[in-house]
C-alpha cells in the first residue's frame, strides 16, 4: 500500500502528541468504560452511544455505521477538510514542523493545484476589497450606505467590488497565474478567446471556509438588468461546492472557540447574515443559495446543539423551514423555529422594529414540533370533519417520527386541545399508524446476505494476527495457510501500530482491512482460543482437500512409476492429516 506522503515514524509521533480521546473530547461528550471511551456517533443519527475510542491503539470505530479511523481521519471528518489540512491542524497543536510531502504524482499535483487555487482567491478577495474604496466604486458605496453597513461589517466579511470584466484577470496574471489556472479555479471565465471576471460591476461577498480560506464568491448586481441574475456565485469546482458551504462559518467557528456560540441561527441569505451580525447576533449563518444538505448539518452540529431556524414567513421561507426540519429532526439537537411575518426578512425586522424585537422573537422560538402543529392548522379547515381528519393524520405522522412513545404525550395533548379529540383516541390512532407501517415492512422480503463461513474463518485468523493476540499459534506458516491474503499478511508483517494502517492510501476503503483492524474481541471471552483453533482447522481442511484433489488428478494421468509412487505417498500423508485434524502441513519449516 502506498504511503499518504509522510513517513510512518513522523505520523506516529504526530498521533502520539495528539491523543485521540483528548482531541475527540473537543467535539463529543464522552464516557469512559474500562479502557475505551464511548459517545454518540457524530457521523450518523443515534441516541445510544455506539462510537468507541480505543485510545491505547489510537483508533475509533462506530458499531452502528462502521465508520473508523485514527486521529487524522477524525479531524478530517469533523472539520470537513482533506488529509493534508488535518495534518496541518494537528501539527500546529503539537508544535511540530511538517516535513516535505512525498506522495504519488497525482496527489502532489492535486495538492499543488489546490494551493494555487487558494492563492488565486486570496489575491482576488483582497483586490476586490481595495476596489471598494476606489473612485470607481460609487455604485457599491451607495448600496453599502443604503444597507447601513458599518466599517466593522465590511472588515468582518471582507466585502469588495468588481470594477469591470478585465480588472481582476489582469491583476491576477500580474501575480503570475496562467489563463488555465484562472479559469479552472472558477475565479475567471473564458469568452470569445478572452479571460474575463464573471462578477463584473457587482458587490462581492467572499466565501470563507472554517479555516478562513477564501474559496469563492457570491456577488450582487448593483444596477437592475433583466438579462442578469441578481446574485451570482463562483462556478462549482472541487474547491467551491454550494451543497457543502455555509456563509459565515469562519466567524461562527471563532465564536465557538471563544465559548460564545450558545446557538446557531440559520437565516436565508448573505445580507441577512451581515444584518444579524451588525445587530449583535454573531452566530447567524446561511446556506449558499441551496436547500440544506447533510453536509451543512454535519458542519453546523460541531458548534452548538441549539439550532434556530429564522426564515422569512413567505412561501419560500416556509418551504425552506419544512425541509430544514427534516434534515435536523434526528440530530439530537434542540431545534426551534422563528417564522418571521410574511414579507419580512431579518434585516427588515431589525430596521422596522429594532434588535430587541428580533431578540424577543428568537427567545420565544417554538420547538419544531410545536411549529408543525401550528403550521398544519393553517393548511386545513378544522371546522370541516374531513379536513380535521386529514390534519390529525398529518400531524400524528409527524409526532410518530419522534420515535419513542414517551416523547409523543405532550404533543398529543396539544393536538387534543386543538381538535377536541380525546387523547385515548389519538394514542390509539398513532399506535395504529405504527402497526400499519410495521405490517408493510413485513410484507417486503429482503434478500438475505449469506455469510461464507470459510471466508469468515480466514478473516478471524487475520484479525488475531494483526492484533497480536496471545493465543496465536506461532508454529503455523500463515503465508501457506492463507492463500489469497498475501496483501494483508504483508501489512501484518510490518508490525505497525494499528493507527499507522490508516496512513496508507485507500486503507479506509478496504472493507476487509477495516474489519480486521476494528475486530471486537470483547464478546469472545473464554471461547476465543477454542474458536481460533476451529478456524485454523477449517481453513487447513479446505487447503488439504484442495491439495488432495490436485494430487489425485496428477495420479490419474501420470505414467512414470516413480512419480506415481511419490504421489501415492503424499496422498497417504494428506489422508492421515485429514483424519487426525493435523496442521503438520502448515508448520513453519525450520
Amino acid at each position: 500500500m502506498e504511503s499518504k506522503g509522510f513517513s510512518v515514524d513522523w505520523l506516529s509521533e504526530l498521533k502520539r502528541k495528539n491523543d485521540l480521546a483528548t482531541i475527540a473530547s473537543n467535539y463529543l461528550k464522552m464516557e469512559q468504560k474500562g479502557r475505551r471511551f464511548w459517545a454518540c456517533c457524530p457521523f450518523h443519527n443515534e441516541k445510544t452511544p455506539s462510537f468507541s475510542i480505543n485510545n491505547d491503539d489510537g483508533i475509533y470505530y462506530c458499531f452502528g455505521c462502521h465508520e473508523s479511523g485514527d486521529v487524522i481521519k477524525f479531524v478530517q471528518k469533523m472539520e470537513n477538510v482533506e488529509f493534508m489540512d488535518a495534518v496541518k491542524i494537528l501539527a500546529e497543536k503539537a508544535g511540530m514542523e511538517i516535513p516535505e510531502f512525498v506522495s504519488s504524482d497525482k496527489n502532489r499535483q492535486n495538492q499543488k493545484q489546490k494551493e494555487r487555487w487558494l492563492s488565486i482567491f486570496d489575491y482576488a478577495y483582497k483586490h476586490y476589497v481595495e476596489n471598494l474604496y476606489s473612485t470607481d466604486a460609487k455604485l457599491a458605496q451607495e448600496y453599502i450606505k443604503s444597507r447601513k453597513f458599518t466599517r466593522r461589517e465590511l472588515e468582518d466579511f471582507k466585502i469588495g467590488y468588481s470594477k469591470d470584466w478585465n480588472d481582476l484577470p489582469n491583476y491576477l496574471k500580474g501575480k503570475g497565474f496562467s489563463d488555465k489556472e484562472l479559469t479552472e479555479s472558477g475565479a475567471c471565465i473564458q469568452k470569445d478567446g478572452k479571460i474575463l471576471d464573471p462578477l463584473a460591476k457587482r458587490l462581492v461577498f467572499p466565501i470563507f471556509n472554517a479555516f478562513n480560506n477564501c474559496i469563492g464568491f457570491s456577488a450582487r448586481l448593483l444596477e437592475p438588468k433583466p438579462e442578469f441574475a441578481k446574485y451570482k456565485n463562483t462556478a462549482e469546482s472541487p474547491l467551491f461546492q454550494k451543497r457543502k458551504i455555509v456563509f459565515g462559518i469562519n466567524i461562527l467557528k471563532a465564536q465557538h472557540q471563544q465559548k460564545l456560540a450558545n446557538n446557531v441561527i440559520l437565516v436565508e441569505g448573505q445580507t441577512d447574515v451581515i444584518a444579524m451580525h451588525k445587530a449583535g447576533f454573531k452566530t447567524a449563518v446561511a446556506c449558499m443559495g441551496t436547500a440544506m444538505t447533510e453536509y451543512h448539518v454535519a458542519e453546523l452540529k460541531r458548534y452548538s446543539d441549539n439550532i434556530i431556524l429564522c426564515f422569512d414567513g413567505d412561501g419560500a421561507g416556509i418551504k425552506a423551514a419544512l425541509h430544514a426540519i427534516e434534515m435536523w429532526r434526528n440530530q439530537n439537537v434542540n431545534l426551534r423555529v422563528v417564522l418571521l411575518p410574511d414579507g419580512h426578512d431579518p434585516d427588515e425586522i431589525l430596521k422596522t422594529y429594532g434588535k430587541e424585537k428580533l431578540q424577543e422573537m428568537i427567545d420565544n422560538a417554538k420547538n419544531y414540533m410545536e411549529f408543525l402543529i401550528d403550521y398544519y392548522q393553517t393548511k386545513y379547515d378544522l371546522n370541516n370533519p374531513q379536513e380535521k381528519g386529514k390534519y390529525v393524520r398529518t400531524i400524528l405522522a409527524e409526532i410518530k417520527k419522534l420515535g419513542s412513545p414517551a416523547l409523543f404525550e405532550p404533543y398529543l395533548e396539544m393536538v387534543r386541545d386543538i381538535t377536541k379529540i380525546p387523547i385515548d383516541v389519538l394514542r390509539r390512532d398513532i399506535s395504529t399508524q405504527a402497526e400499519e407501517k410495521t405490517a408493510k415492512v413485513a410484507e417486503i422480503e429482503l434478500p438475505q446476505k449469506k455469510s461464507n463461513g470459510d471466508d469468515k474463518a480466514q478473516r478471524f485468523i487475520l484479525a488475531e494476527l494483526l492484533h497480536k493476540r496471545p493465543i496465536v499459534d506461532k508454529k503455523i506458516d500463515y503465508d501457506k495457510l492463507l492463500v489469497g491474503y498475501e496483501r494483508y499478511l504483508e501489512i501484518i508483517a510490518k508490525d505497525l501500530p494499528l493507527s499507522a494502517i490508516y496512513d496508507f492510501e485507500g486503507a479506509t476503503e478496504d472493507e476487509l482491512l477495516m474489519e480486521i483492524v476494528n475486530f471486537n474481541f470483547a464478546d469472545m471471552e473464554k471461547d476465543e482460543e477454542r474458536y481460533f483453533k476451529e478456524c485454523l482447522w477449517r481453513v487447513a481442511e479446505i487447503r488439504l482437500k484442495k491439495m488432495q484433489s490436485e494430487l489425485m488428478e496428477r495420479y490419474k494421468t501420470c505414467e512414470d512409476l516413480t512419480e506415481r509412487t511419490d504421489i501415492a505417498r503424499q496422498l497417504g500423508k494428506l489422508a492421515t492429516q485429514l483424519k487426525n485434524k493435523s496442521l503438520e502441513e502448515f508448520n513453519v519449516r525450520r
